[in-house]
């Protein structure tokens, strides 16, 4: 640490200016609820942390492709086994895709176990001509309109409900349930373009063969075809919450190597900052400073390139290779102006290929349309996720990952995609209390071009 960088502390955070941080009226009962959050056990263990380190390492480095995905806003009423297995099997059907067109190892990081908050533009907001306050995340207060009052019994419950969504992830993967012996549901009948289709057809095809060979030689025998690691993520958007969680804790080393203890958030093995808490000067930025996990960073339209150095010597002063996550979010009419400049500004200083360049195609282009509803067009997340991998190929360096609000259920939010979804199906299940999710289809539809993409390409360079 420079000489010049004030000393660090879970709590310095506080001597910043603080954005999206909620003003409980009963002060009282948050500090029992965070005292009791302190006597709690870690949710996530260090040598995991340490482990997702290693492969988001990679990734910079190129050696592996990043699938982040989940819900918008998890509720705690999606702590249930189905909901909970749609997302592991969806995530785990998309990465084998990937693994298909890239050629490369898979890192599965989930938005779920703790996405629970919501950062919001207006603490304030209008229902059926009434003012009450906005809903942000079960962490804080409820959605229905008598439960908008900021509750801090929430915060214990929020840890309560990642930890038991936590258990069940681990439990159903050690029990199987991400098995490759087993069949997958390559169901294509909703795609309607004869040469997508044909695409995903080979592609399904591949999988199934290569499974089948590796039955019929005997290597299927191994445990590697029935576990797989699926880690933990949130934005860490309430740093009373992240505070409490945070432990000094002994950092896994190998044998005959000196010990040492860092601060580690266990509430996740990952978080991110948001684009409307990444500034230099603010709490977020002093917090996430002096975690030892891997952290992402919301890159947009309104972020300086002259802020990225900053943000890196900041947050990853060592410079240690996949720490940082890039996570650029613009919208597919502004990605191409935006980020060639954002590339070169990292790429050509002392982090180069240190990061993780990832693309969150999907909150760049919210709209509303008629009657209010938010949604977004299929057409214009893989637009700039197609723009986002010329660029990166363009500029020499690597898109490492993609980052999507997406679930496993059948659920009609995004327009577009191979099923035509149009204005006038949002209504059959529209079940987002926050922002509009790829249905299941949609999100495999999404792997299947990105595969496609990494496939030409390899092609491209054998020619």
């Amino acid at each position: 640490m420079s000489s010049t960088t004030p000393q660090w502390t879970p709590d310095s955070w506080r001597s910043k200016p603080v954005k999206q941080c909620p003003q409980y009226p009963d002060q009282k009962a948050l500090q029992k609820s965070l005292a009791e959050l302190k006597k709690l056990p870690p949710i996530v263990h260090p040598r995991e942390i340490v482990k997702l380190k290693e492969h988001l390492r990679d990734v910079a480095q190129g050696k592996a492709f990043l699938l982040q995905g989940g819900d918008c806003a998890e509720l705690f009423d999606y702590c249930q086994q189905d909901v909970i297995e749609s997302k592991i099997k969806l995530l785990l059907q998309m990465s084998l895709v990937l693994i298909w067109g890239a050629d490369k190892r898979v890192v599965r990081i989930g938005r779920m176990a703790g996405q629970y908050a919501k950062p919001r533009s207006s603490p304030m907001e209008m229902v059926d001509g009434r003012e009450v306050p906005s809903f942000r995340g079960d962490i804080l207060n409820g959605f229905s309109v008598d439960e908008r009052e900021l509750d801090p019994n929430r915060l214990v419950k929020a840890y309560h409900h990642s930890a038991a969504t936590l258990n069940y992830i681990r439990a159903a993967i050690s029990s199987g349930i991400a098995d490759l012996h087993r069949p997958l549901d390559w169901g294509l009948g909703h795609v309607r373009d004869p040469a997508l289709k044909a695409k995903y057809q080979e592609a399904v095809n591949f999988l199934t063969d290569m499974l089948r060979f590796m039955q019929t030689i005997g290597a299927d025998k191994s445990h590697n075809l029935d576990t797989v690691d699926l880690f933990t993520s949130h934005e860490g958007l309430l740093l009373e919450y992240e505070q409490s969680l945070t432990r000094l804790l002994d950092t896994p080393s190998a044998p005959g190597t000196p010990s040492k203890k860092e601060y580690y958030d266990t509430s996740a093995h990952f978080l991110w900052i948001g684009d409307r808490t990444r500034q230099l000067d603010h709490a977020h930025v002093e917090f996430f400073r002096g975690i030892a996990n891997p952290l992402g960073v919301k890159i947009g339209p309104t972020t300086p390139a002259s802020d990225l150095l900053d943000m890196l010597r900041t947050l990853n002063p060592d410079r240690e290779p996949g720490k940082i996550t890039l996570i650029t979010r613009y919208g597919a009419s502004k990605v191409a102006d935006l980020l060639p400049a954002h590339i070169r500004a990292v790429e050509d200083s002392e982090y180069k290929q240190t990061v993780v360049w990832q693309c969150d195609p999907m909150h760049g282009n919210t709209q509303s349309v008629s009657g209010g509803i938010k949604t977004r067009r299929f057409s214009d997340i893989f637009s700039e996720l197609q723009q986002t991998l010329r660029i990166h190929k363009e500029q020499g360096s690597y898109l490492g990952g993609v980052h999507l609000e997406l679930t496993g259920d059948a659920v009609t939010e995004c327009l577009g995609g191979s099923e035509g979804l149009d204005e006038d199906d949002l209504s059959t299940n529209y079940t987002s209390f926050c922002d509009p999710r790829l249905n299941e289809k949609q999100a495999l539809e999404l792997a299947f071009l990105v595969a496609d993409h990494y496939r030409c390409e390899r092609k491209e360079k054998r020619a």
